[in-house]
Order: C-alpha cells, then structure tokens, then sequence
C-alpha cells in the first residue's frame, strides 16, 4: 500500500515521503519483532547486546564500550541493559581488577541457549522482507547504506 493510502496524508516534496515512509515502514517492522521478544520475556536492545556478546564470544570477555560501538541503538543504556539481563542470569558482569570502572561482559549458557530458542524471530525477520526479491533487498541495503552517507 502507497505510504499516502497508508496514513491518509500528503508530503511537500517526495524527500520528505520518502524520510516518513522510511520512519513508518520502520516501525511497522519493529512493532513485528518487539511482539516476537515479549513471548521470550526481552526486549529488542537486550536481544541486540545478546546477539553482540554471542557474536563476538571468541573475543570475550567484552567491556561496555566494545558492546556500545556495535549496538544498532546508539543512545541505549548499555550499562542498564547489561543490568537488566544480570538479573535474569543470561550475562555475567565481572569488575577488572586492573581498572574497577570496566567491566567484562559475557553471555552465559543460559544467554545462548535463549537465542537458539529465539531462532524462529531471526526468521521471521527474513519474513518482513518477503515482499520483495533478493535483488531488491540488495537494492534496498544499497540505498539505505548510500543514505546514511
């Protein structure tokens, strides 16, 4: 459906329909997988730091700042993200006894055997996309990537 059907709306110029239909379409597709985390009990920026730390296990431990550099949400909380899935045993938090401000991340078992279960959301983001072919969702990433310069 046309972004003007879609919110009833008219734009200035197709720059500015083209930033709001990017904003829109953005959320209708985090509205999708904010839905999927609530039945595994996380949100989406815990499930980004989860998917940093599993990535990057070979170069663990990990600090904040390393996990702060990759998060797709840069004015996240880390420190409180991290706290948060402390709590819920999925990463553990040491003190570096060099340095008692950094703090080495890991992900612990339970951590990763959570993302395996969470296999079917990874999936279903294939599925957001489904509407168009895979020479268009390279075009896609090529225009996104060329648009943030």
């Amino acid at each position: 459906m046309r972004i003007e059907d879609e919110i009833k709306g008219r734009f200035r110029n197709e720059y500015y329909k083209g930033f709001i239909n990017l904003r829109y379409t953005t959320n209708v597709l985090s509205y999708e997988m904010v839905q999927s985390f609530k039945r595994f009990g996380v949100t989406e920026p815990q499930y980004n730091v989860l998917r940093i730390l599993r990535g990057f296990r070979s170069e663990a431990p990990l600090s904040v700042g390393f996990i702060k550099e990759r998060m797709l949400d840069k004015v996240s909380d880390v420190s409180r993200i991290i706290d948060r899935l402390v709590e819920k045993e999925m990463v553990t938090r040491v003190e570096n006894p060099a340095d008692r401000r950094q703090k080495s991340i890991e992900i612990t078992p339970k951590g990763l055997a959570l993302l395996d279960d969470m296999l079917s959301c990874e999936k279903q983001t294939d599925n957001l996309l489904s509407k168009l072919n895979p020479d268009e969702v390279k075009e896609l990433n090529r225009l996104l990537d060329k648009a943030r310069g």
